[in-house]
């Protein structure tokens, strides 16, 4: 299987992008400026940027990339928004909105280490998309522990979208319904991915 093996923090500055958005604190902030001068982008630049960024947010590849996107196209409503909303709805981003993981990295792992049920089924598929109704919950003999713990620590704090109905205390969250684009706080332009893709 591909992996980007590209330093997180080295990828964030390359794309503009602040780490917060990844789960990651700011603890780095060296080379914060050291973009390469003020070049102005090419209109094909800033919109495969943006796909980039997209990509690099969810951890998904260009392969299952271009699938969510055919996906958005043949869904009702405007395809960019489509795509936002499909990428959120995967099982990693949600267990990772739910707090139950630091970053989506982990929350992936997490996934794959079959730790998650829904709706009381074991689902180890990140891509997993989840539906409103669907509950969400770390396995009963993993929550407690030292694992859950630490990131509870890390995560409590962190504000759960609207969307979702989570009860940290317990590792477990249920979907509302699904997200709008107003409530997906990812910096991606992605009317300038629909552009891309359609040329």
């Amino acid at each position: 299987m591909a992996v980007d093996r590209v330093p997180v923090l080295k990828r964030c500055r390359s794309l503009g992008l602040d780490p917060v958005f990844l789960g990651i604190d700011k603890k780095s902030e060296r080379g914060k400026d050291s973009s390469k001068g003020n070049k102005k982008k090419s209109e094909y630049g800033m919109q495969l940027q943006e796909k980039q960024k997209a990509k690099f947010i969810y951890g998904v590849l260009e392969k299952p990339f271009r699938n969510y996107y055919e996906k958005a196209e043949r869904m009702s409503g405007q395809t960019g928004e489509n795509l936002m909303i499909t990428l959120e709805r995967r099982l990693d981003n949600v267990v990772f909105r739910m707090g139950f993981g630091r970053t989506r990295r982990e929350t992936r792992q997490i996934v794959d280490h079959k730790h998650i049920l829904v709706n009381g089924k074991c689902v180890n598929i990140p891509s997993y998309l989840v539906k409103p109704g669907d509950v969400i919950e770390v396995k009963e003999k993993c929550k407690s522990s030292q694992r859950y713990k630490d990131v509870l620590e890390t995560t409590g704090g962190r504000l759960v979208p609207a969307w979702l109905d989570v009860d940290q205390e317990n590792l477990r969250g249920t979907v509302k319904q699904l997200p709008t684009r107003e409530e997906i706080d990812v910096p991606v332009n992605e009317m300038l991915i629909v552009e891309l893709y359609s040329k």
